[in-house]
């Protein structure tokens, strides 16, 4: 006798350990199978975008920390950029490479949260967490050289960085440098076929090509559908065309392909630090620029490869000392939009691995 079911509504988040942050899914189930699902935002909404435009434009930066908390130094970068880009300001040449390494640093510890976390969603509880961990605290340890900080840093300034870098800071990142292969190494041989891994992630969620260009998909879920997309490539910004180094892409575009290109992306991180380290000029880290700056009228929008993808800032300056008005391109909040294609017809189980290979951050959707 076929037993008669139905749909009922699952309520996962705001706060759940599941959901990556303050964030809230309504899941409309029959039995275990998702049959549709609603996101719902705004539980950390802060009005950021709002507060830039009653502050002056380097006020403004520590703020930007505040978006995507887990790649702050990405984010610096990313406003520093714009505000340069409306206000015609060249940044010297020593600021450019040391801001090309604290990004691709910022872009590896970002990953090995991604991936860690991502793990402890598939049911490894907290040991391939806390390998990542420990990598990440040493370049933790380099942010704090530069910075003071160890979460929100609030280095980069229009114009260039805060200061230059202290005298212990380039042999500490040798040392990292010359380790991290062999950490890259281990965490192939602990998971690269780690049966487990497989079996929870491999054909799971599959995002294809056409879905991730439709749903403007970017950074690594973008590239793990098999789209060759970087804006360090596509579209370079500071110095990143006298690098050389590879867009690693994915076929099939499920969780396990979205593990393996953040991985392969951190490889080609490394190489890019080892490139800028070889090349760093000396010379000035901060451009003449007045502490209150007055652009010029008129826009702008800058944009990088943040670790989560096209992370943008659009700015009108009305030639005043704060801008006119400011609006964020987060790329967590696009990634999220395919959430609901990437899970219908999945399990509840199967939910929570797939929500956790876009990775995202609250703190830059509710902004």
């Amino acid at each position: 006798m076929a037993v008669r079911t139905e749909p009922f509504v699952l309520n996962m988040g705001p706060v759940h350990p599941s959901t990556h942050g303050v964030f809230r899914m309504r899941a409309t189930l029959d039995g275990e199978v998702v049959v549709d699902i609603e996101p719902v935002f705004g539980y950390l909404h802060r009005g950021i975008e709002k507060l830039a435009e009653q502050r002056t434009y380097s006020g403004f930066i520590p703020l930007t920390d505040r978006l995507d908390y887990i790649s702050s130094m990405n984010n610096n970068f990313a406003y520093c950029l714009s505000v340069e880009k409306l206000a015609g300001i060249k940044v010297p040449e020593r600021a450019e490479y040391i801001r090309v390494i604290m990004s691709e640093l910022q872009r590896i510890a970002a990953f090995l949260i991604a991936v860690g976390a991502f793990l402890n969603d598939c049911g490894a509880y907290f040991t391939p967490f806390l390998y990542m961990f420990r990598e990440r605290e040493r370049i933790v340890d380099l942010f704090e050289m530069v910075s003071g900080q160890r979460l929100t840093y609030n280095y980069m300034r229009v114009g260039g960085v805060s200061q230059d870098l202290p005298e212990e800071f380039m042999p500490a990142l040798r040392k990292f440098m010359d380790l991290m292969p062999r950490f890259m190494d281990e965490y192939d041989r602990l998971l690269m076929q780690n049966e487990i891994l497989i079996a929870r992630a491999k054909g799971v969620g599959i995002l294809t090509k056409e879905q991730a260009i439709n749903c403007s998909a970017s950074g690594p879920v973008l590239r793990a559908s098999g789209v060759k997309w970087d804006i360090r490539k596509a579209d370079p910004y500071s110095i990143y065309d006298r690098f050389d180094f590879d867009v690693p892409t994915q076929e099939t575009g499920d969780c396990y392909d979205r593990y393996r290109q953040r991985v392969e992306e951190m490889r080609q991180s490394l190489r890019i630090i080892r490139q800028a380290m070889d090349q760093i000029p000396s010379g000035p880290t901060r451009a003449e620029v007045p502490h209150l700056i007055r652009p010029p009228a008129g826009e702008a929008y800058a944009r990088i490869e943040a670790p989560k993808g096209e992370l943008g800032f659009y700015l009108v300056s009305d030639n005043s000392i704060a801008p006119y008005r400011c609006h964020i391109r987060p790329p967590s909040l696009l990634n999220l939009t395919a959430l609901r294609d990437m899970t219908r017809g999945w399990k509840v189980a199967d939910l929570i691995i797939i929500f956790g290979s876009i990775d995202i951050t609250v703190g830059e959707i509710d902004r």
